[in-house]
């Protein structure tokens, strides 16, 4: 993960790059592509009938108020009673289509999360995709929280913020006509002259409402941008967290708590300080929003006050023109009492849209820095020509410029130390692009990638882990048993079914046992493994000897590492990889930025 600043600069980066129309056009994408794509449009439709017959049933409130006050005036029981009862069936309806929209927005949100996370996982997990992604920079910092966290909250925010906005939308053009009509034959008399004012309170209420708005933008516009840094900080903690968890054994046996204690405290102040700077624009902004709420408490019965006085109105017209341009400036407000949600909205559509456009981007390449060109071939043959690895210490190649690998051969690829082998293997696998060359793989035939280190575990049952990444009714039950039991896992057979974390349970070499197994149970055409030899134990070494021999003899095999004394068994030829000229400026910076820390 790249330090702070750096991401800060992603951030800042984001924001100012930001279009609102074309990260709306992908959200909506994503959405119509979706196979929820008419649930979503059903959903949405159903909302706005409900919305707009809510409307309706406040116009009938509002035109209540007028007999039911009059009613007071006059001290008319019998209407009061009367009134009650019309009150009862209105809000009774208001209550049943509240209950209904509640049910609809929420369904919404649930189904617009579904079709989003299934988008971006889609697109994240692609061939080759997130592997790219996690080099490319600060966007692909913490896909996790991008992924879980944003669209849940975007999803969220976004139906409540629409519907708001249809809401509030419907309710001002359905009461702008009620005021304009109460209004509609105002004037002011000035030096006793009568000016008409055709609308007056129609356009109190606006105005109110866009010095509100302005107000409100002027002084929260900066908490876009503190929203999404927040956001950032946020990822960073959590994943420290999730880090030390990972690797608590590591962590212990070094003594290392009080380490991962203060890199904790120092990600922790970074969320502390761009939470304060969100606070100060919090507190700032509600100086606007709180000050024309308190307004509002006296501003619809001050705008009605002189046609009351001029006779206009009776009391119940005084309360009903109040009670309209209460509905009519709160909805013209909208902006103003949602500028923070719009805000926090705006940043986590800023987090999510951008990740989308690059999970849907070719890996970035640097002006004049050259690419691997990677096909597709006839089968039964794996070919290389001109290979050419950038690296932050330079250019490394194969001192062979073309060769190739046939079923059951067994080719070595030995460097000195130093060289660039594991960048050669993830340029092999179709994971390292910078560089030049070419590399056939042969079409429509599965390559087994074996990386250095400790193998990748999933969760699961131990027949998955075993049939992985293919499903576990691929394979007939003796064959686990068959495939354990060749590198010395037997008494792992009854565990098949039981789902464990095996990286908790097995040593690290058993786990690279069990990689070979899975290995043997699946016997791919073409095997390619980064210096996994040196790491087994001599008993795993000749059961791997023996596995080439029957379950992989007709396998191409490519293994890229050290001349090992006594474990270089049955190649059939030796390849080696040599520094070239150093890359030119620029050259390899991507691939510093990107992975500089693998490079051996």
């Amino acid at each position: 993960m790249g330090d702070a600043s750096n991401d800060n600069t992603g951030t800042s980066a984001e924001v100012g790059q930001a279009r609102l129309g074309s990260q709306l056009g992908l959200m909506l994408q994503a959405l119509r592509a979706s196979s929820l794509g008419r649930v979503l449009l059903g959903l949405a439709c159903a909302i706005v009938l409900v919305v707009g017959a809510t409307a309706y049933g406040q116009i009938r409130l509002n035109a209540w108020n007028k007999s039911f006050f009059d009613a007071l005036a006059r001290r008319d029981f019998h209407a009061f009673l009367v009134q009650l009862g019309v009150f009862a069936v209105i809000a009774g309806v208001l209550l049943v289509l509240n209950v209904a929209q509640r049910w609809l927005v929420e369904t919404l949100k649930l189904r617009l999360r579904e079709a989003l996370v299934r988008d971006l996982v889609g697109r994240w997990l692609r061939p080759r995709r997130a592997y790219w992604l996690a080099h490319a920079g600060a966007m692909g910092v913490n896909p996790d929280q991008r992924m879980h966290d944003d669209t849940r909250m975007l999803c969220e925010m976004s139906a409540d913020l629409g519907v708001g906005l249809l809401q509030a939308a419907i309710l001002f053009v359905s009461f702008a006509g009620i005021l304009w009509q109460l209004s509609a034959d105002f004037s002011i008399r000035i030096g006793g002259v009568d000016h008409p004012l055709p609308g007056f309170m129609l356009w109190a209420a606006i105005g109110y409402a866009l010095a509100g708005s302005v107000a409100s933008y002027g002084v929260g516009r900066k908490l876009i941008q503190r929203n999404a840094e927040r956001y950032a900080r946020e990822g960073e903690l959590r994943f420290a967290l999730v880090h030390i968890n990972e690797h608590l054994d590591g962590i212990t046996l070094a003594g290392g708590e009080p380490d991962e204690e203060r890199r904790v405290y120092v990600n922790l102040q970074d969320v502390l300080a761009a939470t304060a700077r969100l606070i100060v624009g919090h507190v700032n902004l509600t100086w606007v929003t709180a000050g024309f709420g308190w307004v509002m408490v006296v501003a619809p019965i001050l705008v009605a006050a002189p046609l009351f006085f001029a006779g206009k109105i009776s009391f119940g017209g005084v309360m009903m023109a109040a009670a309209a341009f209460t509905q009519a400036q709160s909805s013209l407000r909208w902006f103003v009492d949602n500028f923070s949600a719009l805000a926090d909205w705006r940043a986590i559509l800023l987090r999510v849209a951008g990740f989308r456009q690059a999970l849907g981007a070719e890996p970035a390449t640097a002006s004049g820095e050259s690419r691997i060109e990677y096909r597709e071939g006839e089968p039964g043959r794996l070919t290389v020509e001109n290979l050419q690895v950038d690296t932050p210490n330079g250019r490394y190649g194969l001192r062979e410029r073309e060769w190739g690998v046939r079923p059951g051969e067994r080719v070595l690829i030995v460097g000195a130390p130093g060289t660039a082998t594991t960048p050669l293997f993830r340029a092999l696998a179709g994971l390292w692009p910078w560089g030049a060359g070419r590399i056939t793989h042969p079409k429509g035939e599965a390559v087994f990638y074996l990386p250095r280190g400790t193998p990748y575990l999933p969760r699961g049952s131990l027949r998955e882990v075993l049939a992985y990444p293919r499903s576990s009714a691929d394979f007939a039950d003796p064959a686990y048993a068959q495939a354990l039991a060749r590198m010395g896992l037997g008494h792992l057979s009854s565990w098949l079914d039981e789902p464990r974390r095996w990286e908790r349970e097995l040593s690290l070499d058993e786990q690279l046992n069990l990689a070979f197994a899975r290995l043997a149970l699946q016997a791919p055409p073409w095997v390619l493994i980064d210096d996994a030899f040196g790491a087994l134990t001599d008993d795993a070494f000749r059961r791997v000897i023996a596995m080439f021999a029957v379950e992989l003899k007709h396998s191409g095999i490519v293994h890229i590492g050290r001349m090992v004394e006594g474990r270089d068994p049955m190649f059939s030829r030796v390849l080696h990889l040599v520094k070239l000229d150093e890359a030119a400026p620029g050259t390899a910076s991507n691939p510093s930025r990107r992975d500089s820390a693998t490079v051996r």
